[in-house]
């Protein structure tokens, strides 16, 4: 068998395969019959690309060596019952979706899952499970999404959902729960990035609300469906979701008991609450003092034995457990305490108790806490609106600057003047010079001299003989010399011949 293998790979001399590792490897398989072989699709199954169905066969038992190269395995519609350790005969590595809905699986062997350890989607709906024990999913770290819908599971035991750390999608619907797992988020290593749980249609008579409140912004927690008793808490808890506009309660609403508020046999205040708008409030305190915060919309004095909840930025404080020791606390008339205030208590307080009725999203039931220099935090807005006005008022006076200085240029060289004829019929140019107009020369004969009757005249740059060496001609010619004023005095222009130059200073 050698010497045909030999053949085969096209070589004569078997020691040659000491210089070539990967043929002699094999060639060592084929001697012995070790060569491994790719499984093949089972006759019940459906082998497509990545894909492999098993679905709708009625099996009883896993089929066996099921090619691995699957990246989604489909095993519903049949009739397995157990799912143990060695359920396939290889590790599953590219896995990533497995589908077990609709069997009969009442039980899953510890460390079942782990042949599978890049699973993303689990879906074990419609089974016969009872308990989820200790360890159950151990294996799946990477799971993101578990479907345990209709099943009959009445009890989760402290770790079953140990080292999911990245499940975030977790549906229990349509089972039998009668208490609230709160070990989801409690446990070290529980699934801590979980952002939506489907506890509907079980059997939960009660809710932690206190709880619920402090878990309310990390996702969707569904509970309509369930013999919740309606006490004052419960109803609190509906109202408050209902001004946040809480989808797991809106799109129920109707599923939900406390439906009706008006409707309520429940007296949780000792008189009708008033129909006026709640507005946002805010209060301010100095580091260090005491602060009491009033809740929105109660009215005192409050009923005994009514629960008041304040979400607070770290916590979720009542009046029935609140320590009084803790610089945070709620008293018994629902007002909130903060006795030391720190900077990191600065924050959106919100108060939750039952009011007897929805309120608008305009309205506000939460208040805001100013922990810090008030005098600073008062003035916020001012200084704002002041340095606004500053940027304004610069911008304005630069932009008056820059026009004065464009019409200063428009004035100094597009202005026409006349200008003296050189010698040889050479043009010269107009003085340089700035010279001031007394007054008038009309008014020069009168002998009188008006302090307020100066203007200013600009004259061209002189212009220079071609003749270098001969003599240069001033200015202006108090003989026959002429200019043509360019500013007007009065109503008159000043384009008179300025023949005495007295007059120009």
């Amino acid at each position: 068998m050698c010497t045909t293998a030999s053949q085969l790979l096209g070589k004569s001399d078997v020691g040659s395969y000491c210089c070539n590792p990967a043929a002699g490897a094999m060639l060592l398989f084929l001697c012995f019959g070790l060569l491994p072989t790719v499984a093949t699709c089972p006759p019940c199954c459906l082998c497509a690309s990545d894909i492999i169905s098993c679905s709708g066969h009625n099996l009883s038992t896993m089929p066996f060596d099921l090619p691995s190269y699957a990246t989604r395995l489909d095993l519903s519609h049949n009739a397995l019952s157990t799912l143990p350790v060695d359920w396939i005969s290889q590790p599953f590595n590219r896995l990533s979706t497995l589908v077990l809905n609709k069997n009969s699986i009442s039980q899953i062997e510890v460390a079942a899952f782990t042949v599978t350890p890049h699973l993303l989607h689990l879906d074990l709906s419609s089974n016969q499970l009872t308990v989820l024990n200790s360890s159950i999913f151990t294996g799946l770290k990477e799971l993101k999404e578990l479907l345990l819908i209709g099943n009959q599971i009445t009890r989760i035991k402290p770790g079953a959902f140990r080292d999911l750390n990245n499940l975030q999608r977790l549906y229990l619907s349509a089972n039998k729960l009668n208490a609230f797992p709160l070990e989801l988020y409690d446990e070290f290593n529980g699934p801590h990035n979980l952002t939506f749980l489907d506890l509907s249609r079980n059997r939960l008579s009660e809710v932690p609300v206190q709880r619920l409140l402090s878990l309310t912004h990390q996702g969707g927690i569904y509970l309509q469906e369930n013999p919740l008793v309606c006490d004052c808490s419960l109803l609190g808890l509906l109202e408050y979701w209902m001004w946040k506009q809480y989808r797991p309660l809106v799109d129920f609403r109707g599923e939900y008991p406390c439906g009706e508020v008006g409707g309520l046999e429940v007296n949780c205040t000792q008189q009708k609450e008033s129909d006026m708008p709640l507005k946002a409030q805010i209060y301010q305190a100095e580091p260090g003092e005491w602060l009491r915060v009033p809740c929105p919309g109660l009215t005192l004095p409050v009923q005994e034995g009514l629960v008041v909840f304040w979400v607070t930025p770290r916590m979720t404080l009542s009046s029935s457990t609140s320590d009084l020791s803790d610089h945070l606390s709620v008293l018994p008339n629902g007002t909130l305490e903060i006795q030391g205030a720190l900077m990191e208590d600065s924050g959106t307080y919100g108060c939750v108790v039952a009011r007897r009725r929805y309120y608008n999203p305009s309205e506000s039931l939460e208040v805001r806490v100013l922990v810090g220099n008030i005098s600073d935090s008062s003035t916020t807005g001012l200084a704002h609106r002041s340095n606004t006005e500053h940027f304004n008022t610069a911008f304005t006076t630069l932009a008056s600057c820059v026009v004065s200085i464009v019409l200063v240029l428009l004035y100094l060289y597009l202005t026409p003047c006349q200008c003296q004829e050189g010698r040889g019929g050479g043009a010269r140019g107009c003085g340089g010079r700035a010279i001031i107009l007394c007054s008038d020369p009309r008014d020069v004969d009168s002998g009188q001299r008006r302090s307020n009757g100066k203007r200013v005249a600009f004259l061209e740059p002189q212009v220079e003989d071609s003749d270098i060496g001969g003599p240069k001609v001033p200015a202006m010619n108090s003989d026959n010399g002429s200019t043509e004023g360019i500013l007007k005095n009065g109503s008159r222009t000043v384009g008179q011949i300025l023949a005495d130059p007295a007059h120009i200073v």
